[in-house]
């Protein structure tokens, strides 16, 4: 371990969609129904601002790329608000765990490690994971897009959970699945735990990638607060869980 670096983490934050529940896919259906309705096909090249963006970013690109028929008018407001219905919708007829995610909550729990959900998530949608798939889980809290002034990818979420945690936010990891989560996570300070999803996630110092949560566990967290109070890596940019 890292002169100075904590044996493990604080605290460990882990991100939602697409890291503890596959519903990356489910959010892209809810944003292709929404695109279709003001007559445009989503397609690869609006990925980037839809996996792991937040509802009124996601709202605002389809407003800039919209077509819409004869009479129909646009808002963003609406738009905002048909993404999280239909999100919401396809969440409450279920959204699977990652793999993985049990065993390494339960590890976590078994450590006394404490653990929060930080999601870019509107509320709605967040508390119905956490009353599905994540019930009884014992997060020690959860922080929605509602609950901060910017959500991700600004760095407000991930700062406000170590705020509530009373720790230095480099001594808490953030687990992400997306470009616009591990930004977030890492403008906040915190070494960024990378198991990607839908989207690839750019390699830089201060994240460590794993091609799923099932080769995770404490050891591995610890070893990402340890690299985070090292500094700079070797130069390559990339530190394997492995």
């Amino acid at each position: 371990m890292t002169p100075g670096a904590p044996a493990r983490p604080a605290a460990v934050l882990f991100d939602m969609d697409g890291t503890l529940v596959d519903t990356e896919t489910l959010w892209w259906e809810a944003a292709e129904e929404v695109a279709a309705s003001v007559g445009h096909r989503l397609g690869a090249a609006d990925a980037p601002e839809v996996v792991g963006r937040a509802v009124q970013d996601t709202a605002a690109h389809l407003m800039r790329v919209a077509r819409p028929g004869p009479g129909v008018s646009l808002s963003a407001t609406k738009t905002a608000e048909a993404l999280t219905h239909s999100f919401h919708r396809r969440v409450a007829a279920g959204a699977p765990l990652r793999p993985g995610v049990r065993r390494l909550l339960a590890e976590l729990e078994r450590f006394d490690v404490p653990f929060a959900l930080v999601s870019a998530s509107p509320r709605l949608v967040v508390d119905c994971v956490v009353r599905g798939a994540l019930a009884r889980v014992p997060f020690s809290f959860t922080l929605s897009a509602d609950d901060t002034a910017r959500t991700k990818p600004h760095p407000d979420p991930y700062r406000a959970a170590a705020e509530r945690f009373g720790a230095d936010p480099g001594a808490c990891v953030a687990v992400e699945d997306s470009p616009d989560g591990s930004a977030s996570a890492q403008a906040a300070g915190c070494p960024v735990l990378v198991v990607p999803s839908l989207l690839p996630v750019p390699e830089s110092a201060g994240r460590v990638f794993a091609e799923s949560l099932e080769e995770v566990d404490l050891e591995v967290l610890s070893r990402c607060v340890a690299a985070c109070y090292a500094g700079p890596d070797d130069g390559t940019g990339r530190s394997s869980a492995a």
